[in-house]
């Protein structure tokens, strides 16, 4: 066979999202995973159960792949650097990937490109916290581990000095942010070739409870056009300049005056293009492949006016099947997508999602499902 092997480092849902994405392509798809019962592992017919953070697992795994890419960040970057010099394509490369792995590292980056972000700096112990916040507009600030965060892990919102304690009890590098003055937080997604074709998705504005993404609007409603298009040139801009192939997830934050502030970078498909799955004409998962294997990237555009993706999280109620029904039922518009993953409170287990003319009621339409699915709403 002439087709590709593409083997993914990771198998979570991004990764049995993106297999399936490569199924109509004749892509052969290899998945290097923790556990058998890992949501990719489920489905894909060539998974290696192993350690990611083992060099001889990595290098094994890597052999007869044409190109190795990512479900996660967490990949140690001496590690890619050593596929690379086996000669191992590696999709985003180790040069771009830590700055979506080490915040420290991305934030000085983006300081040296011109890239608008909170006021930042690396703090040693909760006294050089208070000494930031001297420099800046004083508590509360935000305060990230450089690396391993996600989800809100890793993260803490401190209001004095004694607040700041629990960040440095890991012993890991320690970053302090100002607080920033949001009216919403945004997405813009972008895909980049190794030649440097590139697309960008319409903007989308993510609704986050508890720190954790709850829903996406797509596009960002009220956005100006303005507005919007400075954030696609953004995250265009980031993804040439840090040499990103594959999708990149640029996370914003929108302020009362206007402004448009990054907070976070994610090289792999991300929670905040999963709508793209129904509402676009080329998914990220596609995307993402297209780029990797460096083929021509497909059309981005929506096929509808609005899409609304939403969460569907853990609850109290394990048997989410039987809430398809219901769901189905009332709405026969509506997509489900479920993960395969035991049902725990707060946990990620899938999403819905619709598309329409009418936001009000495509948001209703996924709200109550994810609401019904999760057991929240019995009608």
């Amino acid at each position: 066979m002439t087709f590709p092997v593409v083997g993914m480092v990771g198998g979570g849902q991004l990764a049995r999202m993106t297999h399936e994405a490569g199924i109509p392509l004749g892509i052969r798809f290899r998945i290097l995973s923790d556990t058998a019962q890992d949501s990719a592992a489920q489905v894909a017919a060539d998974v290696t159960v192993g350690d990611y953070r083992d060099l001889d697992t990595l290098r094994a795994f890597a052999q007869g792949c044409d190109v190795i890419t990512f479900d996660h960040e967490h990949v140690p970057t001496e590690h890619l650097r050593a596929l690379e010099a086996d000669g191992v394509a590696v999709r985003p490369g180790p040069d771009a990937l830590v700055h979506a792995q080490d915040k420290g590292v991305m934030r000085a980056k983006l300081a040296e490109i011109g890239v608008p972000c909170p006021r930042n700096r690396i703090v040693a112990d909760p006294a050089d916290v208070t000494r930031f916040a001297a420099e800046t507009a004083g508590y509360p600030l935000v305060l990230k581990t450089v690396r391993g965060g996600y989800d809100g892990k890793g993260v803490w919102f401190v209001r004095a000095e004694a607040d700041a304690a629990d960040a440095f009890r890991a012993g890991v590098p320690v970053l302090a942010e100002e607080k920033v003055d949001f009216v919403r937080e945004l997405a813009a997604n972008v895909v980049r070739s190794p030649h440097g074709q590139a697309v960008a998705y319409p903007v989308v504005e993510s609704v986050q409870v508890d720190g954790v993404c709850d829903t996406m609007i797509a596009p960002a409603p009220g956005l100006s056009e303005a507005l919007s298009a400075q954030a696609q040139r953004l995250a265009l801009t980031v993804a040439a300049e840090l040499g990103v192939v594959g999708h990149l997830a640029v996370e914003l934050f929108e302020t009362a005056d206007g402004r448009i502030l990054v907070n976070e970078l994610a090289m792999r498909p991300h929670n905040s293009g999963h709508w793209t799955m129904d509402g676009a004409a080329t998914s990220q998962f596609a995307n993402h492949l297209r780029a990797v294997l460096d083929l021509p990237l497909g059309d981005p555009r929506p096929r509808a006016p609005w899409t609304v993706m939403a969460n569907v999280l853990g609850g109290d109620y394990p048997d989410m099947y039987a809430g398809y029904l219901h769901c189905m039922a009332r709405d026969p518009g509506l997509k489900i997508h479920m993960y395969g993953k035991d049902v725990k409170p707060g946990r990620k287990v899938g999403h819905v999602t619709t598309y329409g003319d009418d936001l009000p009621d495509v948001r209703e339409r996924a709200r109550h499902a994810a609401d019904y699915l999760r057991g929240t709403i019995d009608e």
